[in-house]
Formats: C-alpha cells, sequence, structure tokens
C-alpha cells in the first residue's frame, strides 16, 4: 500500500509525459498501463534506491524503449508494430526525450541521466540539440485561447520568439470557434476556464469537429484532465508555466501534425 501511496501521485503527470512522446492520449495511456502492470507484477523494477518518481519514469522508458503497448493490446505483430515503433522513435528520438524530462517534467540533469540510462554529459548535448531542433521548425499560424491579458501577452511573446505568428486571441468558446474559422491556425493553444464561464474545452471540440489542427491546453489543474479515465489532452501545460515549457509542448504537438 506504501507503494501505491508513493506512486499514484505521479501518474497523472506520467501520463502527460508518456502522451507527449507519443503524440496520441491511447498511445500514452497505454504505456502507463503497462508500467502499472510491471509494477503489480514485481515491485522491484522500481528500483530500491531511487526515489519513486524516478524509478517511475525510468521504467516507462524501459518499456518505451521495448515495445508499443498499444499494438500489443489490439493484437499487432511483425512489421505492422515495427512501424508503429519506428514512427514514435522517429517523432520523439532520445534528445526530444531528454527535453521534455527536463523542461516540461522538471527533472535535473543527474535524474534525466538515471531515466534515459546515459551520462549526465551526453544529456545535456541532447537538450542542446533539441533545443536547436525546436528553433528550425517551420512557422505556423497560432490561435491563442485566454481569458487573462497577462497570461494571453505571455503567449504571445512565446510564439512569436518561436517564429511563429499570432492568428487571433480568443476570450470566449464562441470567439475561440469564429477565430478557427476565420483564421485557419496551424496550432491552438487553450485555456479551459474562459472569461464569460464558458469552456476552452467545449471551444475545442467545436474546432476539432470542424478541422483537425493540434491542440496545447494550458491549465492550473493538470491532474483533473489527466485521470485516463475518459478523452482528455493530449498536450497539456500546467499554469504557472515558464516560457520553456510552453516551447517544447508547442514544438512536441507540432512535430505530430
Amino acid at each position: 500500500m506504501a507503494l501505491a501511496h508513493a506512486i499514484a501521485e505521479h501518474l497523472p503527470y506520467l501520463r502527460r509525459y508518456a502522451r507527449a512522446l507519443s503524440g496520441t492520449q491511447s498511445s500514452g495511456d497505454a504505456y502507463v498501463r503497462a508500467c502499472l502492470e510491471a509494477i503489480v507484477a514485481d515491485s522491484s523494477v522500481l528500483g530500491k534506491d531511487l526515489p519513486p518518481r524516478v524509478g517511475l519514469y525510468r521504467l516507462f522508458h524501459r518499456i518505451w524503449g521495448s515495445t508499443d503497448p498499444e499494438v500489443r493490446s489490439l493484437g499487432g505483430s511483425g512489421s505492422g508494430a515495427n512501424t508503429v515503433e519506428q514512427r514514435l522513435v522517429e517523432l520523439t528520438p532520445a534528445h526530444r526525450q531528454a527535453l521534455l524530462l527536463t523542461a516540461m517534467e522538471g527533472f535535473n540533469i543527474s535524474e534525466t541521466a538515471v531515466i534515459l540510462g546515459v551520462p549526465e554529459a551526453q544529456v545535456k548535448e541532447m537538450v542542446g540539440q533539441a533545443v536547436r531542433e525546436i528553433s528550425a521548425q517551420p512557422a505556423t499560424k497560432v490561435l491563442i485561447i485566454e481569458d487573462e491579458p497577462i497570461i494571453s501577452l505571455d503567449l504571445q511573446s512565446i510564439v512569436k520568439e518561436m517564429g511563429h505568428s499570432v492568428a487571433a486571441i480568443a476570450t470566449t468558446r464562441d470567439e475561440a470557434v469564429r477565430a478557427a474559422r476565420r483564421t485557419e491556425p496551424g496550432l491552438v493553444l487553450a485555456d479551459i476556464k474562459l472569461a464569460d464561464g464558458s469552456s476552452g474545452i467545449d471551444a475545442v471540440r467545436q474546432i476539432l469537429s470542424e478541422v483537425q489542427v493540434p491542440i496545447v491546453f494550458i491549465t492550473a489543474y493538470p491532474e483533473r484532465l489527466l485521470t485516463g479515465e475518459r478523452p482528455e489532452p493530449t498536450f497539456l501545460v500546467t499554469k504557472p508555466f515558464v516560457p520553456e515549457t510552453v516551447r517544447v509542448a508547442v514544438s512536441q504537438a507540432l512535430l505530430f501534425t
């Protein structure tokens, strides 16, 4: 029971990380389930000398590097499964993983080295490579759905610094839907609670019913959207955020377009 409590608080954030790596809720959550199944079968897989969070993410990476639980659960095998696995590796190679672990999940260099099973010096090189890769991404138009002016300004600044343009700013569900129709953005950054009491989730749901576009949700309550019990966001940034976290989430979301 003590072990269950030790890892339970970290599971929502492992889901966030797994979804960001794989680009879908279903695939990311499948990896998390595989981790839990491995722990139930043998709790020593977490490593007795490691903090629970580090051990949990290290286990995840061992599973990530060996198989695709979603493909296996569907009965996939052979070249089909290999194709999916190869695609995931191509989209989120090791240097991207290092950047997500440090910038999004908040691990330090030493912890990231343990999780990935590489020397600390290599982690620093990997993070640098990923940062350079972000700066080389093609530009796109970004729709920002956010009702707090200061946060909206911060997001606009980050988007422009990355070389993207701001398609529009919306503060309510209806504004967001109209703006998406008018501007055809290549990415949406969406808050959850909007100015008139409407929902950013509802706005995004309507937008996605009309056009396929990557979404990054920004919320002060990420655990509410990381339960794995219903359709939930794939890319999620926690408020208050630092600019690097937003940059990494935006860049990762754009990889899957």
